[in-house]
């Protein structure tokens, strides 16, 4: 070795815990911090599930008597008939006859066979007496109940014998039109239930001798398909219906009319006639089934159907039938007949109370309700049908806690949905009339976007969708709605748990004075606060950016300085109480109170914020801060409030990492040293390490480094090193490293064979952690400043260090080129800059001053 350079190697200064030069970036400040600088973790706010499903959970605060009810009453008188008549055609008199209805003979083709079990005599007698009242009384109107005419005085015997349900259609027909001709004149603005006058008797037999099963009742643009069938089986004919080159679009409607009439009264009505006669809930739920897929089969569903009324009104006198399963059945139908106004309204109070009842979770699972009240959403006009959407949204709010149902809605387009309407929501300001009320849908909405939230392509239709701006806006323009606010809240909490929604919410710069708005308004409000906090603390775990940000939002620590005042004195007083109901010996509960959970997560913002270099600096002079966290420390215990003291303790050591004027944990340093005794002294070995690594930072004032040593603190931090724990040894060996700065307390390392142990470190850590590697031979560089001879210093360990130093600064010995190419690139860098320059200055000490280097044979890692 050349003189000189052992000369200046000699004349090296000490090395402290921290030692952070001057042109240094926060980025490398906070990589060289390492387990000094802590984030903090914590368990995301419980939700309880409600008991009920309600429109308003047991914590809303609106008025009972200004919102919707959850409970009602829900009748056929419920639903308006005048307002199921088609949108298009001329209003039809009611005639004064009863048209004649025969009974059908059942297609076996189109009707489904499933199995029916044994009726229930009481639900038999049940539905029975319903129906009773329900058609007796309106008897005058209805179009199904009607006398039946004798067959020999309206109809000709046909020759050939034709199937049942054909025979029977002709005599329906026959008699209809009997007394349509004896009661009204014919014209197009009476035509009723039955075929159309014009097709002739002879027509008829034509139509009876094809085979009806060929007929394709398409009513939407098929054209030439019925043609060509009309052909193939006898369709009729007359010289109105023959084509021509004019008056083709009429000739196209007059066919569309003809071909719905014909499908209704072999498709619909012998199913209608069904309804009205059936007693049985099963066969019911069979026959609306049955009338569903005909509807749709021959393109019924909607405002178009000529009939619709008359369906209609079957269909809502069955509500009196009090009947889940049924009424589920019936809604799906009333609302796929796109209804409007108070019938909207009633249908989806309809589907409303079905979705109340959790055991018809079932039930729903196997229908398509849900596409239903989707399309309701999608179509129906916000203002003109709030009070329908809110009840629909509410149904909607049900199923989404099902599990199943829950994964359908986003297959089906639930989230973006949702979305639009929310953003409709959103246009409508404070002073418009509608406010208050859309208020009631967006908590049924955002309640349901909170279940979807557990999902994970739901999350990534949230991020893709900017749900981000659209839950502020609402959250800005609700601020005074609790139950609103706390539902997006809890959106907000959820999703900010996963790295990709928390960067979209931190790109929103608005949600901070937003959530520092709320914490504000509603400061006691510990459901809501609790979840804020929760929030910020994940917003400022992992982004630099969203702790400056956050921090230079007017008021925001003063905000935080506020609820952590509110919430200690709610703490203790809520301890006082337990101990004076003597408390004292009873089991600690397994979960932190409110208030206390409360402070672990505000505690846990503060910590956050500390690792910005900045902001870190300027709560470390923040004298309320620091006394805040100090008196946590002083009344509680690590046994008692586990995560409470233990985050506290991380606090203060993230703020003790900085040396800046009027720091406060400077002038607190002893206060904190004297209660961080009794934390390093308890039995849990979280807290014990939490203390160990105050002290690494408070360990660089000389009056602390008193402290250690007349407390024999040192004892114990040597003893640390046994524990095999790498964190632990780094934190212990940070204190350590310390006093050795103080030339008087080195030779302190000696005792309770520090030496041997720390020797020990760094062959069991010093490849896989170049931090501590590095730690320890700064520990003992400056130990070792003053040697004369190795051996006096480093006793038996020193040939040990020797062979340790030598084969750990050989590259290919030292790091393993096993590893990806980004791990061994990383791990380079720390050998290069925390290891190799103080371990080839020890090394070189060691060895100008050691009489005999033995020869080992050097074994890889």
């Amino acid at each position: 070795m050349q003189p000189s350079k052992n000369k200046n190697t000699d004349k090296a200064e000490p090395f402290y815990r921290l030692s952070v030069p001057k042109q240094k970036t926060s980025s490398e400040i906070i990589n060289e911090a390492r387990n000094v600088l802590r984030t903090l973790r914590t368990r995301r706010p419980f939700t309880p599930t409600e008991d009920q499903r309600k429109l308003f959970g047991s914590g809303s605060t609106r008025a009972p008597q200004n919102r919707p009810p959850s409970v009602f009453s829900l009748h056929a008188s419920s639903f308006d008939l005048a307002e199921s008549r088609p949108v298009s055609g001329v209003r039809l008199s009611p005639l004064d006859h009863k048209p004649v209805l025969v009974t059908f003979a059942k297609d076996e083709d189109s009707s489904i066979s499933l199995p029916k079990p044994p009726a229930d005599a009481a639900e038999v007698r049940k539905v029975s007496s319903a129906r009773a009242r329900l058609f007796r009384r309106n008897s005058q109107g209805n179009f199904l109940s009607a006398k039946m005419v004798s067959s020999d005085q309206n109809e000709e015997k046909l020759d050939s014998e034709e199937p049942a349900m054909m025979s029977n259609l002709c005599r329906s027909n026959d008699n209809c039109l009997a007394e349509q001709r004896s009661y009204t004149p014919f014209n197009d603005e009476n035509r009723q239930l039955i075929c159309n006058e014009r097709i002739s008797r002879l027509e008829r037999e034509d139509f009876l001798k094809g085979t009806a099963g060929k007929f394709l009742f398409q009513l939407r643009g098929e054209s030439d398909q019925i043609k060509k069938a009309g052909r193939s089986s006898s369709w009729p004919r007359s010289t109105g219906w023959k084509r021509r080159v004019t008056g083709l679009e009429d000739e196209t409607r007059m066919n569309e009319s003809e071909e719905e009439e014909i499908f209704w009264h072999i498709k619909i009505l012998p199913i209608l006639h069904e309804l009205e006669k059936e007693d049985n809930i099963e066969n019911l739920c069979l026959a609306c089934t049955k009338l569903y897929q005909a509807l749709n089969e021959g393109n019924m569903l909607g405002k178009r159907f000529k009939r619709r009324s008359v369906l209609l009104k079957t269909l809502y006198k069955l509500v009196d039938i009090d009947s889940d399963p049924l009424c589920l059945k019936l809604a799906k139908i009333i609302l796929a007949m796109k209804v409007d106004g108070k019938n909207l309204l009633s249908v989806c109070k309809l589907a409303f109370k079905i979705c109340r009842n959790e055991k018809n979770d079932y039930i729903i699972q196997n229908d398509r309700l849900l596409d239903c009240l989707l399309e309701v959403l999608r179509t129906e006009d916000l203002q003109k049908s709030n009070e329908a959407l809110l009840y629909c949204m509410g149904a909607i709010k049900f199923m989404s806690g099902n599990a199943v149902l829950l994964n359908e809605m986003v297959n089906k387009g639930a989230v973006e949905t949702l979305l639009q309407l929310m953003k409709q929501i959103n246009t409508i300001k404070e002073n418009d009339t509608y406010f208050s009320n859309l208020g009631h849908l967006l908590v049924q909405l955002t309640a349901t976007l909170r279940n979807l939230a557990d999902l994970p392509p739901a999350r990534r239709q949230l991020i893709c969708s900017g749900a981000v701006s659209e839950l502020c806006v609402a959250l800005e323009q609700r601020m005074n709605a609790k139950d609103v606010c706390t539902y997006i809240v809890r959106i907000f909490s959820k999703l900010s748990s996963y790295n990709d929604f928390c960067a979209a919410l931190a790109d929103c710069s608005r949600c901070y004075i937003l959530f520092l708005a709320l914490l504000n308004k509603h400061q006691k409000q510990q459901d809501l606060v609790i979840r804020i906090i929760f929030i910020l603390g994940n917003l400022t775990a992992k982004n630099n950016q969203a702790r400056e940000q956050f921090f230079k939002e007017k008021g925001s620590v003063n905000t935080l300085i506020s609820l952590f005042q509110t919430y200690r004195e709610l703490d203790l007083n809520a301890q006082k109480r337990y101990h004076e109901r003597g408390g004292e010996g009873k089991k600690r509960p397994k979960h932190p109170s409110e208030a206390e959970d409360v402070l672990i997560k505000l505690i846990r913002v503060l910590a956050n914020l500390s690792i910005h270099p900045s902001v870190g600096a300027a709560l470390a002079a923040a004298h309320r801060v620091v006394e805040l966290l100090v008196t946590v420390l002083e009344y509680k215990s690590v046994d008692d409030s586990e995560e409470l003291v233990i985050s506290a303790a991380t606090a203060i050591n993230n703020l003790s990492y900085y040396k800046v004027k009027s720091s406060a944990v400077q002038d607190k340093k002893l206060h904190i040293a004297e209660i961080l005794l009794k934390l390093l002294m308890s039995n849990n070995m979280d807290g014990v390490v939490e203390a160990v690594r105050v002290f690494g930072n408070l360990s660089q004032y000389h009056e602390i480094c008193d402290f250690i040593i007349q407390k024999k603190i040192y004892k114990f931090m040597i003893a640390l090193l046994d524990a095999k724990n790498q964190d632990v040894c780094f934190s212990a060996c940070g204190v350590l490293l310390n006093l050795t700065v103080d030339k008087n307390k080195r030779a302190l390392l000696m005792e309770e064979g520090g030496i041997g142990k720390l020797v020990d470190c760094l062959r069991d850590f010093g490849p896989a952690d170049w931090q501590l590697a590095g730690l320890i031979c700064k520990t003992l560089w400056n130990y070792s400043e003053n040697l004369t001879s190795a051996a006096s210093y480093f006793g038996e360990d020193t040939d040990t260090l020797l062979v340790l130093l030598t084969s750990l600064l050989d590259e290919e010995l030292a790091l393993d080129y096993s590893l990806d190419r980004d791990l061994r690139d990383y791990n380079k860098l720390y050998w290069e800059r925390e290891f190799k320059p103080v371990a080839e200055k020890l090394l070189d000490r060691i060895q100008s001053h050691h009489s005999f280097l033995p020869t080992v044979t050097i074994t890889p890692f």
